[in-house]
């Protein structure tokens, strides 16, 4: 079997239903069960049942995919799946990524999770802050449009907007306040952008607008459990591979308000000599910003026992 990664989804790909193709295959009815006995509630029943407005609520959204992606990642191994020779997630995904190379238990993860939701949405008011997905653009006309939108509305504004996911060489986006990403929005499109598309979410993440939600969340790692990770994890705010759980716990901290530097993360793991990088969870959102990053690379999603033999075929 041809080395491979496996990378881990985050906010956004989550649907009512989402592991109902999984039947009651043991890994994901055991992972389903030890995440309800973490959070104390009957997590099957959120995803199975939802609704749509309750799974799209930050703090629930959060803990559902991290459990969603390890129960894929469960079956996977279950099924005969062999281990990945590298993992990453997006955002919340690196999480997800840290359970399933061994650095965090999922009965730690879950709730961690959670908090780390909370306090991103306690952080900022809904409504006063944005992100936005600016497409067609080069990510570094996207960060000098982040700067003129400010240098507009006055150096004393006391507003923000910064490039916070680089997700592919054309996609990139930005979050801050809400005044700042609409004129950073008029600005980028102004220079070229093919569209400038406010996204639905409640809060300006991986923005500096989260750095109280980031003090928050340093004084939980702190108290949260993590080993040394068993498989290689990049991580989303310096593209390092880190093995002291010291220092994972700072990429952590500083992910909660720093850029995801995704297309730099499958870069790094092209080098490791890995061209094939397989979804782990509901979605096939990252699979697609594989090819839109590289083509040459071959990617899949694993969603359920259907994919999750296509990916095995994959790999012979």
């Amino acid at each position: 079997m041809k080395p491979f990664a496996f990378v881990f989804p985050g906010q956004g790909s989550q649907s009512v239903g989402m592991l109902d193709a999984w039947g009651d295959h043991p890994a994901v009815a055991e992972t389903l069960k030890e995440a309800s006995a973490a959070l104390g509630e009957d997590v099957a029943r959120l995803i199975h049942e939802g609704p749509k407005e309750a799974l799209a609520l930050t703090t629930n959204t959060q803990p559902v995919m991290l459990v969603a992606g390890i129960a894929a990642y469960r079956a996977w191994r279950a099924e005969g799946g062999a281990e990945p020779a590298v993992v990453a997630g997006h955002s919340l995904g690196e999480y997800t990524a840290l359970v399933a190379a061994g650095a965090l238990t999922l009965a730690a993860a879950a709730p961690l999770v959670r908090f780390r939701a909370q306090a991103m949405q306690e952080a900022v008011p809904v409504g006063t802050g944005a992100m936005a997905a600016i497409l067609g653009l080069d990510a570094r006309k996207v960060i000098e449009g982040c700067a003129e939108a400010l240098r507009m509305l006055g150096t004393n504004s006391g507003e923000a907007v910064e490039a916070a996911n680089f997700n592919d060489p054309a996609q990139t986006v930005i979050a801050g306040s809400k005044a700042a990403v609409d004129k950073a929005c008029e600005v980028l499109k102004g220079m070229g952008a093919k569209r400038a598309l406010l996204l639905p979410v409640s809060a300006p993440f991986h923005s500096s607008l989260m750095k109280p939600a980031a003090e928050k969340l340093r004084e939980r790692l702190a108290n949260t459990p993590l080993a040394s990770p068993r498989i290689p994890v990049v991580n989303n705010i310096e593209v390092a591979v880190e093995t002291d759980p010291e220092r994972i716990r700072g990429a952590l901290y500083a992910q909660a308000f720093g850029p995801v530097r995704w297309v730099e993360c499958m870069r790094a793991i092209q080098a490791r000599g890995v061209d094939t990088i397989i979804e782990c969870g509901p979605g096939k959102v990252l699979a697609g910003l594989v090819k839109r990053i590289d083509p040459t690379l071959a990617s899949a999603a694993i969603l359920d026992p259907a994919t999750l033999a296509d990916a095995k075929g994959l790999l012979i």
